[in-house]
């Protein structure tokens, strides 16, 4: 089973969620970013899991990617804005016959989220949800990750490979 993990990361939270379902999953998945994740390295894939952080209550637009870039000195770190957006790269996912599932990092509230939007452009792909989107906290808008995320992450994808094998 290939399973492939991909994610858009400003503050490195999402990599570190996405990295963690990939361990969960075990050997045959990959982390990646967008930019990593090439259509060679989707053909064949069983799983694409997909995961973004969340802002504005919805999968990161090109504006408001441009709104963190301006803003970027007043943030305790620089924000990662070299890889394409998750938007940007599910308009260019190659037709599938795989599964999928979808992340989002988010601080507690908000009324909105990614998950839905990911798994509606995997699905459009062909690539047909397997679970329920997964929302994993953090503690600010950079981060960190809410104590025991991390592990919370490691099980989910632990669960994905069990419900992918059937």
């Amino acid at each position: 089973m290939k399973a492939v993990v991909v994610y858009e990361s400003l503050w490195g939270n999402t990599a570190a969620v996405a990295r963690a379902i990939a361990e969960g999953f075990g050997p045959q998945a990959q982390a990646m970013s967008t930019a990593e994740a090439t259509q060679d390295v989707l053909a064949g894939a069983d799983l694409v899991v997909a995961g973004s952080p969340l802002f504005a209550f919805q999968l990161p637009t090109a504006k408001i990617r441009e709104t963190i870039r301006r803003k970027a000195a007043s943030f305790p770190a620089p924000p990662d804005l070299a890889h394409p957006a998750l938007r940007a790269w599910l308009e260019t996912v190659p037709a599938g016959k795989g599964r999928s599932a979808a992340f989002e990092t988010r601080m507690w509230f908000s009324p909105g989220g990614a998950t839905g939007a990911i798994l509606k452009g995997l699905e459009k792909a062909g690539y047909a949800p397997l679970a329920r989107g997964k929302r994993f906290r953090v503690a600010g808008m950079t981060g960190p990750l809410k104590a025991g995320e991390l592990e919370r992450a490691r099980a989910w994808g632990q669960r994905l490979a069990r419900d992918l094998r059937g």
